[in-house]
């Protein structure tokens, strides 16, 4: 009897499947070393974010080149709605208006795409927390592409990542987490992400594997 990740993969690359590539949050403000001067990244969690952004982006051309859809989950923070219950973990005040600190301020150079750019026609999603279902139409648009399972990339793999996987799975999507197509501004966070992901949420895999498991579906 084959193994359970050869029963999972099976299930991912039978005639008729569905692939979609969901890109979370890779933005100026979480992705350009020039805006993260205040997270004190080691040079080591530099190299592996530049790294992770640089697999996103082949993969959303290898994506493209090969017909599965993509779907930009993107962070847009609203100084007229700001997120209290955020306010009140990061400073403890519910009530403070949005800070100046405050990431991917819509209409900020820090809220733009980094290093890519989604295409024409490419389904583009605006949150307001961490999970790009959290308030969005994101499961409608998946569903109405024809997908039928998702690999999950972008940042940070403890924060939105895993929550936009997290509910993924409880919204029945079976979900890929390429290792290296996410990343955390800390070595030892991102570590303890996967292996939280892999307990309850997803299939670990790299983005050379997602590619040969997208080749592998009969067209």
């Amino acid at each position: 009897m084959p193994d359970l990740r050869e029963r999972q993969l099976a299930r991912l690359t039978r005639p008729g499947s569905g692939p979609g590539l969901v890109v979370v949050d890779v933005q100026r403000d979480f992705a350009d070393p020039a805006c993260l001067a205040d997270y004190g990244l080691t040079d080591a969690a530099l190299t592996a974010l530049d790294r992770a952004v640089t697999r996103v982006g082949e993969l959303v051309d290898t994506a493209r080149a090969a017909g599965v859809p993509v779907f930009w989950v993107e962070l847009g923070s609203d100084p007229a709605l700001p997120w209290r219950a955020g306010n009140w973990l990061r400073g403890g005040d519910y009530d403070a208006p949005m800070g100046p600190a405050e990431p991917c301020v819509v209409g900020t150079p820090g809220a733009e795409v980094y290093r890519m750019r989604p295409a024409a026609g490419e389904a583009r999603v605006v949150k307001r927390g961490y999970s790009g279902f959290l308030g969005t139409d994101l499961d409608a648009r998946l569903r109405e592409a024809g997908c039928d399972w998702l690999t999950i990339v972008g940042l940070t793999s403890e924060c939105c990542v895993y929550a936009t996987a997290q509910d993924a799975i409880q919204l029945d999507w079976p979900v890929v987490v390429p290792r290296d197509a996410t990343a955390a501004y800390d070595l030892g966070v991102h570590t303890a992400a996967l292996a939280q992901l892999a307990l309850n949420v997803a299939l670990l895999s790299d983005a050379d594997e997602v590619v040969e498991l997208w080749k592998r579906i009969p067209r």
